[in-house]
C-alpha cells in the first residue's frame, strides 16, 4: 500500500496506526518493540522514528511506500 505523507515526516507509531496495520498506538507500539517492524530492509525498534518519504516499511504481510502526496 502507499500512504501519502503531508508533512516532512511521520513517526513510526503513527504511520502504522494511521494506516490500519496496527489497531490502535498502544498496538503499533507493542509490534515495533517486539521486531516485526522492518524500515527499508532493518529491524526497527524506535516507536517515534520518523518515517519520511522514499521510505518502506514492512510489517508481517504488510508493505507501505511512503510517498510525498503531491
Amino acid at each position: 500500500m502507499k500512504f501519502e505523507l503531508e508533512d516532512d515526516y511521520i513517526e513510526l507509531f503513527k504511520l502504522l496506526k494511521t494506516t490500519g496495520v496496527a489497531e490502535s498506538g498502544g498496538h503499533a507500539k507493542m509490534l515495533i518493540e517486539e521486531g516485526a517492524v522492518k524500515r527499508n530492509g532493518e529491524m526497527e525498534t524506535r516507536k517515534r522514528a520518523k518515517i519520511i518519504a522514499g521510505e518502506v516499511v514492512e510489517v508481517m504481510d504488510n508493505r507501505i511506500e511512503v510517498v510525498l502526496k503531491s
